[in-house]
């Protein structure tokens, strides 16, 4: 795997991981690899530093960003998106599509709901006029 730092023409920068040179260069010449930001796939290599490990002396600097930290501005919309959604409407979990469904047809209380649906579950309740839009994140997950 090698990663590399890459931009587009509206000085977007950002990382991807690739098995190959050649695997980068084929997805490349196919219009396959993406900026995240604005979708251009107009996009190039840009000069990295090599990841290096420092000396154990040369190591004791400020501490490193916690990964708990959000990495850009993009992503600290995406929580506070996350957070307003979760505030604001009911989780409904993997009923999402049957809840969606009572509430547009008035079989149950209007509010504003979240969860998660099968893709063609979503597929049929667009094509059947109800109103509902994917979520950038997956809802959390209570685990042991």
């Amino acid at each position: 795997m090698i990663r590399y730092s890459l931009r587009c023409p509206e000085d977007h920068g950002f990382e991807s991981w690739f098995q190959s040179s050649d695997a980068f260069d084929d997805l490349l010449a196919a219009g396959r690899v993406a900026c995240p930001v604005c979708g251009s796939s107009s996009v190039e290599k840009v000069l990295m530093a090599p990841a290096v490990r420092p000396a154990r002396k040369a190591a004791a600097g400020p501490p490193p960003k916690p990964l708990s930290a959000p990495a850009s501005q993009m992503e600290e919309a995406f929580r506070a998106l996350r957070r307003q959604v979760e505030e604001n409407s009911e989780y409904v979990g993997m009923n999402f599509a049957t809840e969606a469904r009572k509430i547009h047809e008035g079989d149950a209380p209007e509010r504003a709901i979240y969860g998660e649906a099968k893709p063609e579950e979503a597929r049929r309740l667009i094509e059947d006029g109800v109103p509902v839009a994917p979520l950038p994140f997956l809802p959390q997950r209570k685990v042991n």
